[in-house]
């Protein structure tokens, strides 16, 4: 019974090396395909050509890019506000030093000169672009009696002329209420400038409107109408 336990384990013996056989082709199989995987190597110098022959047509637009720097941006106008404001933003708040009255009177007449030193430029300035423009030319306004619009003419009787080169005028006027439908009389008046002392107390007259002659005269006499009796 011992035996046969031993001749099992000499029978096992000699398969050892068919095995080693066997597994030898499986290492050997790689060494065989070798030469395919190195093929895609021999063909990867190919493919990093083709980007070295593109290369000029990329670098085109780079030699297109000092184009546009020929126009360059306008520079940034900054107003004064937006200047102090920037320059507030930048304050890093520390409180300053103290100062005698002598030195902050000192440094408030140097601003103040400052600040008129920029205002005169500023007038020089605009003086020369105005020399530069030339003088403007205004069309002479055509002289009117009237402002625009129609002038009024209204008909009355003089009730006084005791005042130098006026005449006061009442005007009557009678209408009909819109509801009631009642003849409503009213009247009011005016002085009109009368340059000749023509009209007298009594006369019916016509004035016309025209342009502010003295605190209470807007009108002027046109005609006498009717004289008094």
């Amino acid at each position: 019974m011992i035996e046969e336990p031993e001749n099992n384990q000499n029978e096992e013996t000699p398969e050892a090396p068919e095995e080693a056989a066997a597994e030898a082709p499986v290492e050997g199989a790689p060494e065989a395909d070798a030469p395919e995987a190195e093929a895609p190597a021999e063909e990867a110098p190919a493919a990093e050509e083709a980007p070295a022959e593109e290369a000029p047509a990329e670098e085109a637009p780079a030699e297109e890019a000092p184009a546009p720097a020929a126009d360059a941006e306008p520079v940034e106008q900054i107003s004064r506000k937006e200047l102090r404001k920037r320059q507030r933003s930048t304050h890093s708040g520390e409180a300053r030093a103290p100062r005698t009255q002598e030195e902050r009177i000192t440094e408030r007449q140097a601003l103040r000169a400052k600040k008129a030193a920029e205002r005169s430029r500023w007038r020089e300035g605009q003086k020369k672009k105005r020399a530069a423009r030339g003088p403007k030319e205004v069309a002479p306004a055509p002289a009117s009696e009237h402002g625009p619009g129609r002038p009024r003419v209204r008909q009355g009787v003089v009730v006084s002329d005791k005042a130098d080169k006026t005449i006061t005028v009442r005007i009557d006027t009678a209408r009909r209420h819109r509801m009631y439908k009642k003849i409503v009389r009213s009247s009011s008046t005016l002085h009109a400038h009368d340059e000749a002392n023509d009209a007298n107390a009594g006369d019916t007259v016509r004035v016309i409107e025209s342009r502010p002659m003295s605190r209470t005269k807007r009108w002027r006499l046109v005609e006498v109408v009717e004289r008094a009796r």
